[in-house]
């Protein structure tokens, strides 16, 4: 009995540095997530700035080095020279000059990485509604801070 007694004093004694433990990573991934929402919610808030203003380098501020930009329907654009190129062509060819991001979610443990899921709309020089649809971004963490890692969307719209 002394023996089964010691025993359960044990286990009871490891489940509560084992639940302690998880309370302690889970608080600390917590506030990482949070530090991660917030940049990105800034970020975001600027990102169509770049199309107000005709900037691109608002636009490619918003991107790590070594990221990438995978479009619907064309082939992946790499770095920030990629981004540079696709801004020109929203810009210039398809007359972006504004939009919105709606964060639905976003997923991770905020220590490297985390994916923020969404939807974006875009609008021309009268404000007008050109098109709409949802995207991923993976986002990094970099001596910069939270920089787009990886960004894929797609429109709601049917292609023509």
């Amino acid at each position: 009995m002394k023996n089964y007694a010691l025993f359960t004093i044990s286990k009871l004694i490891v489940f509560t540095l084992l639940l302690s433990s998880c309370n302690s990573t889970s608080k600390k991934e917590t506030a990482n997530l949070d530090e991660a929402r917030k940049a990105i919610q800034e970020s975001n808030a600027i990102y169509f700035d770049s199309f107000k203003k005709n900037d691109a380098s608002i636009f490619i501020d918003r991107y790590a080095e070594d990221a990438s930009i995978l479009l619907p329907n064309a082939p992946q654009i790499y770095g920030k020279e990629g981004a540079a190129k696709f801004f020109r062509k929203a810009y210039d060819e398809y007359g972006l000059r504004g939009g919105k991001f709606i964060t639905t979610a976003i997923y991770g443990d905020g220590v490297e990485y985390v994916t923020e899921e969404g939807l974006w709309q875009s609008f021309n020089s009268k404000g007008e509604l050109m098109d709409d649809g949802k995207f991923l971004v993976l986002w990094k963490k970099t001596s910069k801070g939270w920089k787009m890692f990886r960004d894929s969307f797609s429109s709601n719209r049917k292609a023509k």
